[in-house]
C-alpha cells in the first residue's frame, strides 16, 4: 500500500483526505446523481466500494432497512471473492477472522446397519495452487462492515441513506435528458412506509434489491425457473456434540432422515448446520410454518444417528426452499435495440440469479457482478471508455449466471438424493463416491476461478497464448509470488492492483539483459514512452501516468543483479504534485517460493505482455514487439483523452 504521495501527514495513512466535491454536498438527500445503487447487501455495497474509489462520480446507496445489517444470511467466501477484497484491501482482515475451509468430510450410511453414518472420504478443499487465497467462512455483516469502512475512509466518504425503498422507476429513453432515470422512494422506519416520498434523478441505477426486486420489475425482466420443492433449515448454533468431524466442513447423507451439510464458522465455536427437511415427515411444521430450532435440531439428530447434538445457542435461524432462476438480460435494454440503445438500469446478484446455498455462491457470484459492472461506470461517467463498453455487463454476467443455475441444480439435486452402494445399477439415488468426485471436479468452479469471459470488445482472441500458457486469456489473472526490484520486498504480483479503475500491462521481459537497447523488453518501453503509445494517448492531461494503463515489468534475472538506475522511465513514472518516482512497478522471481515464469508457464525466450482488467481478468496476451495491436486493442475501446 502507498501513500504520502502529496505530503506527510499523522494519523491513520489509510484514511484518504476528502475530496473536494465532499465540501460541496448539499445538506440531506440529493435530487440527482451519478449512479444510483439500491440496496446494501453484498452486491450493493462491493458496487459502492468501487465507486467510493472515484470521488468525483456522485454515487448515492440507499436501502429499505433502518441501518446495517447485523446478522448475515451468507456465509462462504470463495477464494476468487478474497482475492476480490485484496483489491480493496480488506484481505487481511477476511483471512483473519475467517474460519479456513482446508478440508471436507464426506459421510454416507454404514452398510452393516443404515440407522448409523459412517466417514467415507476426507479431501482437500480447494485445489493446490489454485490460489494464494483461503476458502473462508465470515459472517455477511462483518463483511459487509469492512465493505461500508472502506467507504467511509475513502476519499468520497460515501455513506448509505437507510430508510429508503425505491417503489417505482422510469427511464427516458429518448436521449435528451441527462439524467434519464427517475427514481421514486418510499421512507421507511421499521421496514414500514411512513408515508412521506422523495424522488431522485439519476444517469445511472443499479438495482441490487434482492429477489423481489422493484428494479428488475420495472424493466420488464422476470426471474424464470422452477423450485425443486425441496426444503432446507439453516442453523447458527453453539453446540455440544460428540460428532468427531464438527470443525470440519462435512457433506453428510442418512439412509432414510436426509442430509447435512456442516459449515464451521469463525471463532472456533459456532457452526452452522444445513439441515434437509423431508416432505412426508416435516410436512406439517412445514405447512404450518411452524419451524423452530429446537425441532430443526431434533431432525439433525435423526441424521447424524448414532451421534448426538445438544443446541446451547442459537446465533441465527431461517427455512428456505431450494429453486434455481434467471433473468434472461441484466439490464433495461432489449436484445433487439442493443444496437441503438445504451443502458440506463442494471440488475445485480439475487435481483437477476437465485439458487440454493449449498455451494455457497450467491454471495460470492453477487459481488462478482457489480465489481465486473462498477469500473466500467467509473470509466464510461469519467468520460475514458466507449458508453457501449456497458453492454458488455450484461452478456459477460448472464452467462456466468447460467452456468451457476446449471451447477447448482445438479449439486441440489445430488445433496438431496438418496444414498445408494457403489455399482447398484437400476436404483435411484446417489453414489456417495460419485457425489465426492464431483465435488472434487468442479472445485475450480466454486473456487470462483473457473469464470472465463467470451472475446468480445474488452477481451481479444486468444492468438498467443502459448507465450504464457498460465494466463488464459478471458480468465481471472492468476497471481505468484515475485519480489519486488526495489527494495527486495517479497510480495504477490496480483495484490500490486487496486480497485482503482485503471488497466494493468504485465511486461514479462524476454531473456536477454532489460538494460540493453536492442531487446524486444526495451523497444517496448521505448514505444510506450513515444506519442503513438496507448498511455499517452488515453491519459488525461494532469493525471498521473498510470491512472489508466498501469504497467508493470517482471525480469528473469534476480533483483541483485539489475541496476534500478538504468531502467526505462515508464517503469519509473512521476507522480503527484510533487513529482515522487513510484519505484514499485518492477518485479523479479522469487527463487524461495517458486520462479514466476515456470509457475504461469511463460515463455523465457519471448517474454510476452499480459493485459489484465481493472476486475483482473486478462484480456489480452501479446508478443512483446506487438507495439500495433496492443495500440488497436485499447483503441477499441478507450477515448481519447483531452
Amino acid at each position: 500500500m502507498q501513500f504520502y504521495l502529496n505530503g506527510y501527514k499523522t494519523g491513520d495513512p489509510f484514511i484518504e483526505d476528502p475530496h473536494p466535491s465532499v465540501a460541496e454536498r448539499p445538506g440531506g438527500f440529493p435530487e440527482d446523481a451519478d449512479v444510483l445503487i439500491i440496496g446494501c447487501g453484498p452486491a450493493g455495497l462491493v458496487l459502492a466500494a468501487q465507486m467510493a474509489n472515484f470521488p468525483d462520480i456522485r454515487t448515492v446507496v440507499i436501502d429499505r432497512k433502518d441501518g446495517p445489517l447485523e446478522v448475515g444470511q451468507a456465509d462462504g467466501v470463495a477464494c476468487r471473492t478474497v482475492e476480490l477484497f485484496e483489491a480493496f484491501g480488506l484481505a487481511d482482515r477476511l483471512v483473519n477472522e475467517g474460519y479456513w475451509v482446508n478440508e471436507v468430510c464426506f459421510w454416507r450410511p454404514d452398510p452393516d446397519d443404515q440407522t448409523r453414518i459412517e466417514r467415507t472420504g476426507r479431501i482437500q478443499d480447494v485445489e493446490e495452487g489454485l490460489s494464494e487465497m483461503p476458502h473462508v467462512i465470515v459472517n455477511q455483516a462483518r463483511m459487509l462492515a469492512y465493505l461500508l469502512d472502506h467507504m467511509q475512509r475513502s476519499a468520497s466518504r460515501l455513506a448509505p441513506f437507510y430508510g429508503l425503498h425505491a417503489s417505482d422507476i422510469q427511464i427516458d429513453t429518448s436521449g435528451s435528458s441527462e439524467y434519464p432515470v427517475t427514481v421514486t422512494l418510499q421512507h421507511m422506519k421499521g421496514l414500514e412506509e411512513t408515508g412521506e416520498t422523495s424522488t431522485i434523478r439519476a444517469k445511472y441505477v443499479v438495482g441490487c434489491d434482492g429477489s423481489r426486486s422493484i428494479t428488475r420489475t420495472s424493466i420488464g425482466r422476470e426471474l424464470v425457473g422452477d423450485p425443486m420443492n425441496v426444503s432446507w433449515g439453516v442453523l447458527d448454533a453453539l453446540a455440544v456434540t460428540d460428532f468427531p468431524d464438527v470443525r470440519l466442513k462435512c457433506a453428510i447423507h442418512s439412509a432414510s432422515q436426509g442430509s447435512i451439510l456442516i459449515i464451521p464458522r469463525e471463532g472456533g465455536y459456532l457452526v452452522r448446520f444445513y439441515i434437509e427437511l423431508d416432505q412426508i415427515r416435516d410436512k406439517e411444521m412445514l405447512e404450518n410454518r411452524s419451524v423452530t430450532p429446537e425441532k430443526l435440531a431434533t431432525v439433525a439428530n435423526l441424521i447424524l444417528h448414532p451421534y448426538t447434538l445438544e443446541v446451547k445457542d442459537v446465533g441465527w435461524w431461517a427455512v428456505y426452499e431450494i429453486g434455481q432462476r434467471l433473468c434472461d438480460k441484466f439490464d433495461d435494454v432489449p436484445a433487439a435495440e442493443m444496437a441503438t440503445r445504451l443502458p440506463r438500469v442494471f440488475i445485480a446478484g439475487d435481483a437477476c440469479h437465485t439458487h440454493s446455498a449449498k455451494a455457497g455462491q450467491g454471495m460470492n457470484v453477487s459481488m462478482n457482478d457489480t465489481w465486473n459492472l462498477g469500473w466500467k461506470l467509473g470509466a464510461v461517467l469519467r468520460g475514458m471508455a466507449k458508453p457501449e463498453l456497458l453492454h458488455t455487463y450484461s452478456e459477460e454476467r448472464q452467462k456466468i449466471a447460467k452456468q451457476l443455475i446449471d451447477f447448482d441444480h445438479e449439486f441440489a439435486k445430488m445433496f438431496s438424493a438418496h444414498p445408494k452402494e457403489s455399482g447398484d445399477a437400476g436404483i435411484d439415488g446417489i453414489d456417495p463416491e460419485e457425489f465426492q468426485q464431483y465435488f472434487i471436479t468442479q472445485g475450480r468452479f466454486t473456487a470462483g476461478v473457473a469464470t472465463t469471459y467470451a472475446p468480445s470488445m474488452i477481451t481479444a482472441e486468444a492468438m498467443f497464448q502459448h507465450l504464457g500458457e498460465g494466463f488464459p486469456v478471458g480468465m481471472r489473472f492468476h497471481s505468484a509470488p515475485v519480489v519486488r526490484l526495489a527494495d527486495g520486498k517479497p510480495d504477490h504480483l496480483g495484490h500490486v492492483a487496486r480497485a482503482d479503475g485503471a488497466w494493468r500491462l504485465y511486461i514479462f521481459a524476454d531473456r536477454d539483459d532489460p538494460t540493453a537497447g536492442d531487446s524486444h523488453f526495451r523497444q517496448l518501453c521505448e514505444f510506450l514512452e513515444s506519442d503513438a503509445s496507448p498511455i499517452t494517448r488515453f491519459t488525461p492531461a494532469g493525471a498521473d501516468p498510470d491512472s489508466v494503463i498501469d504497467v508493470r515489468a517482471i525480469f528473469q534475472q534476480g533483483h541483485r543483479d539489475l541496476a534500478v538506475a538504468k531502467m526505462p522511465s515508464v517503469l519509473l513514472p512521476k507522480k503527484g504534485k510533487f513529482g515522487l518516482i513510484d519505484y514499485e512497478k518492477m518485479f523479479c522471481p522469487d527463487p524461495k517460493r517458486g520462479d514466476i515464469f515456470e509457475l504461469r508457464g511463460v515463455n523465457r525466450e519471448t517474454g510476452c505482455m499480459v493485459v489484465v482488467r481493472p476486475d483482473q481478468y486478462v484480456s489480452h496476451l501479446l508478443p512483446l514487439h506487438g507495439h500495433e495491436a496492443l495500440a488497436d486493442f485499447f483503441t477499441g475501446f478507450l477515448i481519447d483523452a483531452t
